[in-house]
């Protein structure tokens, strides 16, 4: 299996359960790694045989900014059924990065994986 990989795609949302970040927007970021067969693109040199990355960029931003989430693994788990559902991927390693969301520490991230048969 090929891999597609997408490092750090900042997104502004609310996410959190404490009363004041249901009221503000913050950054997370989205580490991916996106599973398909790569061979006819790189036969063909076309983009209609692959997976559109900047498209998924772009559907992604406008998902997340759209949504507000509580949890990390909530918007994990929907990001990840999107990126297979509707881009047809075959497999995602997702992480999810909430920097500054534990004082004492730079970050806290969740990683996932899910493929196809997760989402039939």
């Amino acid at each position: 299996m090929d891999l597609i990989c997408l490092r750090e795609l900042q997104l502004e949302t609310v996410i959190g359960t404490h009363a004041w970040e249901r009221r503000i927007r913050q950054t997370v970021s989205l580490d991916l790694e996106i599973g398909l067969d790569a061979k006819r693109a790189a036969t063909s040199d076309a983009l209609a045989d692959t997976l559109d990355y900047d498209a998924l960029a772009q559907r992604l931003a406008a998902f997340v900014g759209a949504a507000e989430f509580r949890l990390i693994e909530a918007l994990a788990e929907a990001c990840a059924r999107l990126v297979i559902t509707e881009f047809g991927a075959e497999r995602l390693t997702l992480t999810v990065h909430k920097p500054g969301a534990v004082r004492a520490a730079t970050d806290v991230a969740l990683r996932i994986t899910r493929s196809r048969a997760d989402y039939r």
